[in-house]
């Protein structure tokens, strides 16, 4: 049996590391599907075979990358970046310390000529060589050896990855210059000059990339820490009268839990005792607080107010909401997006051919440049080399999912699978569902209509007591309706439900049915009488069913379900985004029309069964293209499971459904336009990324290896290759961070992106 397994990552820099660590876990016996992520420096893995973890984790070391089975600690990274990010500022302050004077003194020799006369008279040519020399061997042996250590293995062993590139370029400018300072013999007058400066520099502002990029990283896991902080450490449990402090961990269902006003919930329970105002906001993305009190159902990481709440555990650990919510997060952030493909396959070889373009480039260069062509070789060369560091490439979608599922969840969207976001920008039509979807839910008694030999009341009483029996909410009005009347109910015997039709049972030895015009139709009770009727009430939007007794009609029944009151609003936002709007229901078609007229919906499947849904969703894929489907998520699974984007609309407790890709964990409708504005920003922000970083590596290769020098005389200096370089990754991550300022739909109208 198949199964998925996490493992966390070490030491992947660039596009071509990860390409080469799925490479790796792909040829595991046994593996079927895998996902590696840069960003978040994970590998899912979905395979089968006794041992998998083991030989996954052996793939992962042999390809050069450490591995290790995933566990909750290595999602919340925000204090391991955090200290990255430190080291890395202090290597990189370090190294510039040691190289400003190498870069002064070459560099402002060139560009201040009293200057350069200054210290060639002061101190002579070769001492200023030889200081060069030390602090450029201090910069790369110190701050810079990790370079030297993890990049020359991997090119020896024919994996080069970004490491490779700057240890080789670096270190041909600095075997270049010791050259020409120990053995000046060995090359001709005119190419003895030195490169310490372009060495030591590349270092220092890689390094500031990279830092830079740590800094970043941090950013666009906020949110994943975040979630993971919500839960306390620690819960005061009531046990005999006493209260005492428990690990969360150590928690299990039944414990009572008292909670002091400010504090979060540990675990998912209900209210036993007192009354307080809970702020639901990182649950639901509603400000206002919900007033709890005792048999209300409260959820971990909620806040209470200002009142104090004892509650009974029902879910602890790693079965609550919230636990729900992380593992639905950070498998989104894991995932592998279609575009995705693409990049992984140009990465995985786009090292090796920049190592080809290089020798090609100093070849040509020695063949065809001017003297000294050696020196115009090795800048050339190292130039290539430097600048074509994939780090952009890498970090364009990964970075993207990471900030945008993060801010989504606080949105209060979860997308449970991240291809999702790709899927969802792309859809033609979204299809709704309308019971509770469209509607509240919560059906209300409209009217009865007996015929002659019945009364409202004989046929209400009939009715609820079969009723009683079902789940529906529609029997939950009719027998609402009756005791509120205060109508004694009879037990009902041989009930049997007619799926998607109706119910029938025996009441006081009357044989009752109750259900759909269909439903009588198939039975042979003729309704015909309550034709002027049934289409008054369907008009108004009413959906309308029967009551028979012993064969004959008894009554029409309307219930109505009030449309939600933000509806409209999001079918408007949905046409303003060019997006077709449609709804799927087993209503009568003139009720389903009366509805769909008064919020503006384009197209009506009416009538459906709950198994006619899916064959409803082919049908509108036939006719409009790609669909994403929005159900409540529980009688709905067969159809957002066929849509080629389900959401769900839950309520907080609902966000364990499987069939869904994405989860609106608030029944607010225009959570559908929050996350179809989600997933637009974005495509969009990938898109840029990736035209940025393809772009900038396409134009800027041919720059390097020299093609403007013929035509202008200018030669791209290998110290701005390096910096160019460093910008193109922090331009990917800044411009992911972006997604940071996204903000539900119903807040703003347009994409932060």
């Amino acid at each position: 049996m198949s199964k998925t397994v996490t493992l966390s990552i070490e030491k992947m820099h660039c596009g071509s590391c990860v390409g080469r660590v799925d490479r790796a876990l792909a040829a595991v016996t046994g593996v079927e599907a895998v996902a590696v992520n840069l960003a978040t420096e994970t590998a899912v893995v979905r395979g089968d075979g006794n041992g998998l973890i083991d030989a996954l984790i052996g793939a992962s070391e042999a390809a050069g990358f450490p591995a290790h089975l995933a566990q909750a600690a290595d999602y919340d990274k925000q204090d391991k970046r955090d200290a990255e990010a430190l080291a890395l500022k202090r290597r990189t302050l370090l190294a510039a310390v040691m190289a400003l004077p190498v870069f002064v003194l070459e560099m402002g020799g060139h560009m201040i000529p009293s200057f350069h006369h200054f210290l060639h008279q002061s101190f002579g040519v070769q001492n200023l060589w030889v200081l060069q020399a030390v602090l450029t061997t201090c910069v790369l042996l110190g701050p810079g050896r990790e370079f030297y250590r993890e990049g020359l293995p991997a090119l020896f062993q024919g994996r080069p990855d970004m490491n490779s590139l700057v240890a080789v370029g670096t270190l041909a400018a600095y075997i270049y210059s010791m050259t020409v300072l120990l053995v000046p013999n060995a090359l001709p007058v005119e190419a003895r000059a030195v490169y310490f400066e372009a060495a030591a520099v590349i270092v220092v502002l890689i390094l500031v990339g990279r830092w830079l990029e740590a800094r970043a990283k941090g950013k666009t896991g906020a949110a994943i820490s975040a979630l993971i902080r919500l839960q306390p450490k620690t819960a005061r449990v009531m046990h005999d009268g006493q209260t005492r402090e428990v690990a969360v961990e150590n928690l299990v269902p039944g414990d009572m839990i008292v909670l002091r006003p400010g504090e979060r919930m540990p675990v998912d329970g209900a209210v036993t005792e007192g009354t307080s105002h809970v702020d639901e906001s990182m649950l639901t993305g509603e400000p206002m607080p919900v007033v709890k009190q005792p048999g209300d159902p409260v959820t971990g990481g909620t806040v209470n107010g200002n009142g104090g709440l004892t509650v009974r555990a029902t879910r602890v650990g790693r079965d609550t909401v919230l636990a729900g919510i992380v593992r639905m997060v950070q498998d989104a952030q894991g995932a592998k997006l279609p575009i995705q493909a693409l990049v992984d396959r140009i990465t995985l070889w786009f090292v090796p051919l920049v190592l080809v373009v290089a020798a090609i480039t100093v070849l040509v260069w020695l063949v065809f440049g001017p003297a000294p062509v050696i020196s115009y070789a090795l800048v050339a060369g190292v130039s290539v080399l430097i600048i074509a560091c994939p780090c952009a490439m890498g970090l364009a979608t990964p970075t993207s999912i990471m900030v945008a599922t993060g801010r989504a969840a606080e949105l209060g969207v979860l997308f449970r699978k991240g291809d999702a976001l790709q899927s969802l920008a792309d859809v033609d039509v979204i299809a709704f569902d309308k019971t509770g979807t469209l509607t509240e839910g919560a059906p209300a008694l409209h009217q009865i209509i007996p015929t002659n030999g019945f009364t409202s009341t004989d046929v209400l009483r009939l009715v609820a007591s079969v009723e009683a029996r079902a789940e529906h909410p529609i029997a939950g009005a009719l027998v609402a309706v009756a005791h509120a009347e205060g109508i004694d109910l009879s037990p009902a015997t041989s009930v049997a439900a007619q799926s998607g039709l109706g119910i029938a049972g025996e009441v006081d030895g009357q044989a009752v049915l109750v259900g759909s015009g269909r439903l009588m139709k198939d039975k042979g009770i003729d309704v015909s009488a309550f034709a002027a009727a049934t289409s008054e009430a369907a008009l108004a939007g009413d959906t309308v069913f029967f009551a028979a007794v012993d064969g004959k009609a008894a009554a029409l029944i309307s219930v109505t379900d009030p449309v939600k009151p933000n509806a409209a609003e999001l079918i408007a936002s949905c046409h303003a985004q060019g997006l077709t709007v449609a709804m799927i229901t087993g209503d009568k078609e003139e009720t389903a029309q009366t509805i769909a007229t008064h919020i503006g919906i384009d197209t009506v499947v009416a009538e459906v069964l709950p198994e006619g849904k899916v064959a409803a969703i082919d049908r509108l894929k036939s006719d409009w293209g790609r669909v994403a489907f929005v159900g409540d998520g529980i009688n709905d699974g067969p159809a957002l499971a066929a849509a080629d984007v389900g959401i769900a609309i839950g309520t907080g407790t609902d966000v364990a459904i499987q069939s869904a890709d994405v989860v609106l964990m608030s029944g607010d409708l225009r959570g559908v336009g929050t996350a179809h504005q989600v997933s637009q920003a974005t495509m969009r922000n990938i898109r840029q990324n990736l035209f940025w970083a393809f772009s900038y590596n396409s134009a800027l290769i041919p720059v390097a290896a020299g093609i403007l020098f013929a035509p202008f005389g200018l030669l791209l200096s290998p110290v701005l290759a390096a910096a160019a370089m460093a910008l193109s990754s922090v331009f990917v991550l800044t411009n992911a961070l972006r997604l940071k300022g996204l903000s539900a739909r119903h807040h703003t109208a347009s994409a932060s992106s």
